[in-house]
């Protein structure tokens, strides 16, 4: 079985966010501004989407 991927991209910067969201983007595996990230589609990561989607993108 092959396992679902998301491509999340980082559209705004982390610069004056909480470090919680802060902690959550680079939990993403997001480092840079427009970075796009493959991750596995899981409840927990769509939680971790969803805690800071005025950050990110997801890309289809």
């Amino acid at each position: 079985m092959t396992q679902k991927k998301i491509k999340v991209k980082l559209y705004k910067s982390i610069i004056g966010c909480k470090k919680a969201h802060r902690a959550t983007v680079r939990g993403l595996g997001l480092t840079r501004m427009h970075q796009t990230v493959e991750v596995i589609d899981t409840p927990e990561v769509r939680g971790m989407i969803l805690s800071v989607n005025y950050l990110v993108r997801v890309e289809a």
